[in-house]
């Protein structure tokens, strides 16, 4: 089969389109012909070199089992484990692969239990491009214990992957959604129902005297300090992604927040696919539509890349199997 491969940290003009060996399913997977992958954050980490990343996936060079990205999948159940009771050969499926990666590839195996059946009526990129980014949106949501209608949301980065999932999750809620991200992503984070947005090259949210009930954060690159500012005095600040010291200061917030009873801070790490099927729903209702900026070949995975770390896409970068090789 044919997949995008990495052997060393770098650029993505490392990223290769190789011959590999088809995957055969152990006894509690199944083995699914991908026919749409979509990039997450961790893709670029783990592809760059992130230290991290590193520690957990081979320090000098990807381990060889790892050398395989991509975790968001949709595609058609070939074969399945003996184990196996959820899927039958011929199902429409989509999950996140977090542990085993994989999916930029033309087959790629799962267990059952990262899988659910696809959305009626979606097409495989649309599937592809919920996993991930829809249950982190779905999951710092939630992360208020039970946030009200007419409450104060605020998503900083709310033009991406994440952000444009929270918008529309947050709406459904009936809250007051204020987005916050670059001029060019604006037109897009209106357009799903945002009340408010906010140019953050023109303006400091965490300045101008606004306060929220929920604060959820796509990238979390600056002082927790700062959001104090711009919570309400029982509001809560959640954490998506960001760097390794935002995260050891919003563990730290967290701690002092129990203790005071006062503003709360968390970090989104429930793990993957909790809420899956709950987006599957939202979505087969036409609650929630994935909003994809563009979609690739296979053979184009090396610029879809380098278009998803410039960080101007708005929404979604999809990376279609099939279009190269069917």
């Amino acid at each position: 089969m044919k997949a995008i491969v990495f052997t060393e940290y770098g650029s993505p003009d490392l990223l290769q389109l190789k011959e590999v060996a088809k995957p055969a399913p152990k006894d509690d997977e199944v083995l699914i012909k991908v026919h749409a992958a979509s990039i997450n954050s961790w893709d670029l980490e783990f592809q760059s070199g992130m230290f991290v990343n590193r520690l957990l996936f081979g320090l000098f060079k990807p381990k060889p089992e790892k050398q395989i990205l991509g975790a968001d999948i949709a595609g058609t159940v070939e074969t399945v484990g003996k184990k196996v009771t959820r899927f039958q050969p011929g199902d429409e499926v989509f999950g996140d692969l977090w542990d085993s990666w994989g999916g930029f590839a033309e087959y790629a195996c799962a267990r059952e239990t990262a899988l659910e059946l696809k959305p009626a009526h979606s097409t495989f990129e649309e599937a592809a491009a919920v996993p991930q980014a829809g249950v982190l949106a779905l999951q710092g949501l939630r992360k208020t214990g039970q946030i009200q209608p007419g409450q104060r949301v605020l998503i900083n980065g709310a033009g991406g992957g994440v952000g444009t999932f929270a918008v529309q999750l947050a709406k459904l809620i009936g809250t007051e959604v204020t987005g916050v991200d670059s001029t060019q992503k604006l037109e897009v984070i209106r357009s799903i129902g945002a009340d408010h947005v906010i140019d953050y090259t023109q303006e400091d949210f965490t300045q101008n005297g606004q306060r929220y009930d929920l604060i959820l954060d796509v990238h979390g690159f600056r002082s927790m300090f700062d959001y104090r500012h711009a919570l309400s005095p029982n509001g809560t600040y959640a954490m998506v992604g960001g760097a390794v010291p935002r995260i050891f200061q919003a563990l730290f917030l967290g701690l002092w927040g129990s203790i005071t009873r006062s503003q709360k801070f968390r970090l989104v790490a429930e793990g993957p696919n909790k809420g899956l099927a709950d987006l599957k729903e939202l979505i087969e209702a036409g609650k929630v539509v994935p909003i994809i900026d563009t979609v690739y070949k296979l053979s184009e995975a090396p610029e879809a890349f380098r278009h998803f770390g410039a960080g101007r896409h708005k929404g979604k970068v999809v990376i279609c199997i099939s279009s190269d090789f069917s």
